[in-house]
């Protein structure tokens, strides 16, 4: 079991240096009591890059994302970039890229001192556990584009292999679940979905103790917020499973409580960040919720850093700040980014007890 780590720290626009900083602090408490080293880097990536750098995301960034053993992500966007030749967004795509990425987790469960804060009933809320696990690094974000102001398009394409890998990471998380895998395409209409449906099939047989159900998109949209409890694991493509689990992100009743964690093959180095956007309205007001950026610094060093009894440290303190109702505005309270932070550091660095 490894006890020194490099993580290099990528805090980006908006909110993300204030959430990047409050997961530093619970994390340096978390390696403090459990003996880990951890080593920091930081860079920029995102509308900051541009400014500073020229770039979405430079090519030493790369280097060092590469080189690390886990990256911790901010967010990244502002609409200072929205009409410009170059989109901070653009250097998350890059990133994902050059790393090769392609299974993003995104667990989403019903917190229950949170159940009254999701615009949902209760009773359809309470229990939910879903985990997302969206493929990342192929399809129409990644497909050759053409744009103008006349017409403009966006080549989505699959291959058999992208399809296989990712459904394998889903089938062996089931496996370890529920037992259930639902299958989200649009195969009635789309030739990638009929390719990915019938990979998917495939797959299955391989993993015998997994029942599989296939689901429209538009179809499982509407039992998200309808019938949630219904799934397991919900496995689905780039752009289905962004905004899949941007909508289920409402079932805990905020996305700044949703973590994810993007993952290649065994070795290459996880990117971790919060579902949340990069919320330039509330950027420096002491407002953001760190919820999300501190279970994605959990996640790390679960997937990543093989220290699974840190990130149960690190969830624990998060569970006992909630319960202590520890809330920022988003999620009905009135605690800041820094109240919410002491207290899940001041927890984590105890081990033991309560606030």
């Amino acid at each position: 079991m490894r006890d020194s780590f490099d993580v290099l720290l990528l805090p980006g626009d908006g909110i993300g240096p204030e959430v990047i900083g409050a997961a530093r602090s619970v994390v340096d408490a978390a390696a403090k009591h459990f003996g880990v080293e951890i080593r920091y880097e930081e860079r920029r990536i995102g509308g900051i890059a541009i400014r500073e750098e020229g770039e979405p995301i430079s090519d030493e960034t790369l280097e060092a994302a590469a080189a690390s053993d886990a990256i911790l992500l901010g967010a990244v966007g502002h609409p200072d970039f929205d009409r410009g030749p170059k989109r901070p967004e653009a250097g998350l795509l890059k990133l994902r890229k050059h790393l090769g990425v392609f299974a993003n987790l995104r667990p989403v469960a019903a917190i229950p001192a949170l159940l009254s804060a999701s615009p949902l009933k209760k009773e359809i809320v309470e229990g939910v556990d879903i985990l997302i696990v969206r493929e990342l690094t192929g399809g129409a974000y990644f497909g050759e584009k053409e744009e103008g102001d006349e017409r403009a398009s966006d080549l989505s394409v699959y291959t058999r292999e992208e399809v296989e890998r990712v459904t394998r990471v889903a089938f062996e998380a089931a496996e370890g679940r529920g037992g259930r895998v639902t299958s989200v395409d649009k195969a009635n209409v789309m030739a990638t979905s009929r390719l990915w449906r019938s990979v998917v099939t495939d797959v299955a047989g391989d993993y015998p103790n997994v029942a599989l159900d296939h689901v429209l998109v538009d179809a499982a949209a509407m039992m998200l917020v309808q019938n949630p409890k219904r799934f397991d694991v919900i496995v689905t493509e780039n752009l289905f499973g962004d905004i899949l689990s941007d909508e289920a992100a409402m079932l805990p009743g905020s996305m700044g409580m949703l973590s994810s964690a993007s993952l290649g093959e065994p070795g290459t180095p996880g990117i971790f960040e919060p579902v949340h956007g990069s919320a330039p309205d509330i950027a420096g007001q002491n407002k953001a919720n760190p919820y999300a950026t501190i279970l994605s610094a959990a996640s790390m060093f679960r997937h990543s850093l093989g220290r699974p009894d840190v990130a149960a440290g690190i969830e624990r303190g998060v569970s006992v700040a909630l319960e202590a109702h520890y809330l920022t505005p988003d999620l009905g309270g009135k605690k800041t980014t820094e109240e919410v932070t002491e207290a899940v550091t001041r927890w984590v660095a105890a081990g033991e007890g309560v606030i």
